[in-house]
């Protein structure tokens, strides 16, 4: 009976072992990213400036994850001022104050550091981040996001022979505190000096292929304001991806990329063998920025040669047509194998309409930028922490309207309530001479028109 027992009990540790252990499997995987931030010298456009470095990169390291993947990020501030992430794109599901921007986060004091806690939650795609403070942006630090499905989830296109991650943007020679100094002068920033692939210039980037085989292509417009065209010579594109969400897969032979958008590609290299132009130049602009990389095939014969394969310049409607052919794809599974409902706009019972026009002029001599007239200042208390903790007199709801009111521009710590699930359609204008591009943080939302 004693040997029964023991039997039993040793069957007993072992079932209560197994359980703690399916428990512990159930949870979703952790990674664990440490990222010291410096100042460097960089050369992108073949002279010395003093760039934002991720552990001694520009750019910064790709941040690889699966769907549902915890994402623990510690960062180390070595600058001499305050610095922030954000992670555009990722949703922020009840976690926004990790969104690093002003107002809703801390920034991380000279010297400090602060760790990031994301959960990649139902997402899947191609995204990027970028240091949201100061002018810090037009320095570096910024860097690609990519989230892949898991492996259960089918994905509408066989896996590719490789993965690229192809940041694209304009660029200044001038240092990012200067250029932060020319606007609190009262100046608008000037024509930019270049543009960067992947933080080189003219034909400083390199992206190895082989013959026959296809590739994906993760693209985004990492710049401060111009729109970029983007192609492959000899190449055309299928559009498989845009920001998380499969689309129907169409063809292009190029791709108007606008200030932080991300565009996923698949390229097949049905070419002879030799190289090929990667370009990436300006739109909308009276003189046309364009820089190259170089498409090697690994059985390469010859050098990348002949003209610069040319592409679209101040066509409006031919980048308007573009966007509007972009399609999402009902068929195929996102990060979830059973949809989890869907919405017909016809349907959804809308509550309130947000009207959000920008406008640029110049407060107390300064080059300032505003929606319907108010100009956004930082409050001393980040406001997330302000409302969690009740902290009254930081900020006041409501001191942005939902339409435009006509005032001169004035400053202000804009804040603008929403009920809880509420369907609020949102409205932008855009009354500048140059493209606005929205960076909507943390949320979801469908464009409809």
């Amino acid at each position: 009976m004693v040997l029964k027992g023991s039997s039993l009990r040793q069957r007993l540790a072992v079932v209560l072992v197994l359980s703690v252990f399916a428990l512990v499997q159930a949870e979703d995987p952790y990674r664990f990213f440490n990222w010291n931030v410096t100042y460097g010298d960089i050369y992108p456009l073949g002279v010395r400036q003093q760039g934002i470095l991720i552990n001694g990169q520009f750019p910064g390291p790709d941040l690889y994850s699966v769907t549902n993947d915890n994402l623990i990020i510690n960062v180390y501030n070595n600058l001499d001022e305050p610095f922030l992430l954000s992670w555009n794109g990722m949703q922020q599901r009840r976690n926004s104050y990790e969104d690093g921007v002003y107002g809703t986060t801390c920034p991380i004091p000279p010297g400090k550091n602060f760790t990031y806690i994301l959960q990649a939650k139902d997402q899947i795609g191609t995204f990027y981040y970028f240091p949201s403070l100061a002018f810090h942006k037009a320095a570096g630090g910024f860097g690609g996001i990519r989230i892949l499905s898991r492996p259960r989830i089918p994905v509408p296109f066989p896996d590719p022979a490789g993965d690229f991650t192809v940041l694209i943007g304009d660029w200044f020679k001038t240092d990012h505190k200067k250029l932060q100094a020319k606007l609190d002068r009262g100046h608008k920033l000037p024509f930019p000096d270049g543009i960067l692939i992947n933080g080189h210039g003219p034909n400083g980037a390199f992206f190895t292929v082989e013959q026959g085989k296809t590739y994906r292509f993760r693209i985004s417009n990492v710049g401060l304001q111009n729109s970029l065209n983007f192609r492959i010579q000899g190449h055309k594109m299928k559009l498989v991806e845009v920001e998380g969400t499969h689309t129907v897969q169409t063809m292009y032979e190029s791709l108007d990329v606008h200030v932080g958008q991300s565009y996923s590609v698949l390229v097949t290299m049905d070419q002879s063998s030799q190289d090929f132009y990667i370009v990436a130049s300006t739109r909308f602009t009276d003189k046309i920025l364009t820089t190259t990389a170089t498409l090697h095939y690994s059985n390469s014969n010859k050098a990348v040669s002949g003209p610069i394969p040319g592409g679209p310049t101040d066509q409006i409607n031919w980048s308007l047509n573009q966007a509007r052919s972009i399609r999402t794809n009902l068929t195929a599974s996102g990060p979830r194998p059973n949809p989890q409902g869907s919405y017909h706009y016809g349907l959804i019972n809308i509550t309130r309409t947000i009207k959000l026009v920008s406008s640029a002029d110049q407060v107390k001599g300064k080059q300032r930028y505003a929606v319907n007239s108010v100009s956004f200042i930082p409050a001393d208390t980040p406001l997330k922490l302000a409302d969690y903790f009740k902290i009254g007199g930081v900020f006041r709801v409501g001191s942005i309207s939902d339409k435009p009111t006509g005032q001169n521009m004035y400053l202000d710590t804009s804040v603008m309530g929403a009920d809880f699930r509420a369907f609020v359609e949102i409205v932008f204008e855009n009354h500048e001479s140059i493209v606005q591009s929205w960076h909507i943080d943390g949320y979801a939302f469908w464009v409809v028109g």
